[in-house]
């Protein structure tokens, strides 16, 4: 998989973490869905925000573009 990029996120005082995308917010998570996300995004960030807001490329964006049904 390519390297996400635009991703960045910030945890607020609440314990709640906004996900933002090039400066627009993707995502909030809070509660323990926020404390696993912070806990999983030392790896490789860019490419956990991306999982954890499904905002990522999964490869079929070429074949879907020239099927039948996308023609027109």
């Amino acid at each position: 998989m390519g390297e996400a990029q635009g991703f960045r996120y910030v945890e607020r005082a609440d314990g709640a973490v906004v996900i933002m995308h090039h400066g627009r917010v993707a995502g909030t998570l809070r509660g323990g869905r926020a404390a696993q996300f912070l806990a999983e995004v030392d790896d490789e960030p860019q490419l956990v925000m991306a999982r954890w807001t499904g905002n990522y490329r999964r490869g079929n964006e070429r074949t879907a573009k020239r099927h039948p049904r996308n023609q027109g």
